[in-house]
């Protein structure tokens, strides 16, 4: 008999990759394309769509051919995206209509403060259960409608479709002008703005206020179902999956229970905790959002935390005071000191995400002396990952009676060893990283293998499940509280240096 895999695209913020996975859940074959990042202004942040297909279209065969296989042993395909980036092109000729805006964009910075003061943040949390935010698509598209000339008119007479990159990547492999599907998944169209969570449908309030027609939006569908079958790059492969980039991850970590939680250590991290079918309204800086929904099963929502600095407060302490030459030497660094001397580093460099949500903040560094080392300072840049954390946990605990008890971890940063102990420490919970680490990846091959047989059901995704490496909490209780404290002034001292932007 043929062995048959599942094939996962991870349509990331710096890089496409193609993997392929086993019934067991291992790695067989994997490749990869960086794709380039546009800065066109400050606090800009910018993408190629047709670069990211053409990307895609290379890195198929590439992953195929690494494993000696063809498009017949592909069960499925399941696609995990870079959230809330924004893509829209031209319904009859496929060309987007300039470059997408990426979700760390901040261009929209005016209108969003705009528009916490008017409706405010209650009119959108009791809607769509989010805030108003820089991080969402809706913010986008009413700011292009705004500096476009023309746009919004093509867009209501039906010219011009709305996607994120799932749903870019997806018209494409199906078709694109001749017929190519134009959808989305639950989870990317809860990061929009636009939808009605509970019903997970588009808003007509919400659109007439963004000023956004129903014509242009794709047809909402659930993480996990056949969509169809690609007519390009893997023909006759069915489509089966599509997830956010964090929710992938804890699909992939298996967190299937209410209560289960993981955290992703990249650029930025992300702390998402399922809750079940109970939709969570945070009120404590956290946002509500579909964790995922499979086929015609009820809905799974969760509680998320996006934290915008920690791997990248590294490359900072890497790139621009150039202390370290390369990541991992912060942990070599960090170790030549038994704790941070009584600094602490907050890396608000674009503002606070969750819990704080402060665009007005900005990096400080407190606590400096002339005892202080560049070691200190080093271990200062882990810990505030950490403590991150921490802030978004308690938050967590405080919005859920779902109380913390452990973290699954991935990314880049669960290799340093230091970082990971500490982050027990101040949790005060075990930290546990899975065999696989391309949790993401995994996600969505799982919740496609999900949607056509591969796998029967969720518990022999769980019994996939391998645990690598375990941290457990050893720090005396009365300095984790002082420490604690000592961070909470510190991040106090971060906000208030921005004054709110014109409107341009």
């Amino acid at each position: 008999m043929v062995e048959r895999y599942v094939m996962s695209i991870d349509q990331g913020t710096t890089s496409t990759r193609c993997i392929l996975f086993d019934h067991s859940g291992r790695l067989v074959s994997v490749a990869q394309r960086e794709h380039q990042q546009y800065f066109p202004r400050p606090g800009w942040v910018e993408h190629d769509a047709v670069e990211i297909w053409r990307n895609l279209q290379r890195i198929v065969p590439e992953a195929l051919s690494n494993a000696g296989l063809d498009p017949g042993q592909i069960s499925a395909v399941g696609i995990a995206n870079q959230r809330e980036t924004t893509v829209l092109w031209d319904r009859r000729t496929g060309v987007p209509l300039g470059r997408a805006i990426v979700w760390q964009d901040t261009r929209t910075a005016p209108l969003v403060e705009d528009l916490r003061i008017q409706p405010g943040n209650e009119f959108f949390l009791e809607r769509c259960c989010l805030p108003p935010s820089t991080y969402f698509s809706a913010p986008r598209i009413r700011w292009l409608f705004d500096h476009v000339a023309g746009l919004e008119q093509r867009a209501r007479d039906g010219e011009v479709l709305f996607g994120t990159m799932e749903s870019w990547l997806i018209w494409n492999l199906t078709g694109g002008t001749d017929g190519g599907l134009h959808i989305t998944d639950a989870t990317n169209a809860s990061r929009t703005m636009l939808i009605d969570i509970r019903t997970l449908t588009w808003d007509d309030v919400l659109m007439e206020f963004f000023g956004v027609p129903r014509a242009m939006l794709p047809e909402i569908r659930s993480s996990a179902e056949s969509y169809g079958e690609a007519r390009t790059v893997l023909p006759g492969v069915r489509i089966a999956a599509a997830l956010g980039d964090q929710q992938a991850a804890l699909f992939g970590q298996t967190c299937f229970s209410p209560g289960e939680a993981k955290c992703t250590y990249g650029t930025g991290s992300f702390l998402m905790m399922n809750t079940g079918t109970d939709l969570v309204r945070s009120r404590h800086g956290l946002l509500t959002t579909v964790a995922y929904k499979i086929a015609e099963q009820p809905t799974v929502y969760a509680l998320e935390g996006p934290i915008a600095v920690t791997g990248s407060l590294v490359q900072w302490f890497r790139d621009r005071l150039g202390l370290i030459n390369s990541a991992p030497e912060i942990e070599t660094l960090a170790r030549t000191v038994e704790d941070n001397g009584g600094c602490y580093i907050v890396p608000a460099f674009s503002g606070l995400f969750a819990p704080h949500w402060r665009s007005d903040a900005r990096g400080v560094i407190v606590g400096l002396t002339s005892y202080i080392t560049k070691g200190h300072l080093a271990r200062a840049v882990l810990e505030a990952t950490a403590w991150q954390t921490r802030e978004v946990v308690d938050a967590m605990n405080a919005d859920s009676a779902l109380a913390l008890k452990e973290l699954k971890v991935d990314g880049g940063m669960t290799s340093d060893h230091l970082l990971m102990q500490f982050l027990a420490d101040v949790l005060d919970v075990p930290v546990v990283r899975p065999l696989v680490a391309e949790t993401v990846s995994l996600g969505a091959a799982y919740a496609a293998g999900l949607a056509v047989g591969y796998w029967p059901d969720l518990a022999i995704l769980r019994r996939n499940w391998h645990r690598a490496a375990q941290w457990l909490p050893d720090m005396d209780p009365e300095r984790r509280d002082w420490e604690y404290e000592c961070w909470q002034r510190a991040v106090q001292r971060s906000l208030g240096w921005i004054r709110p932007p014109s409107r341009s």
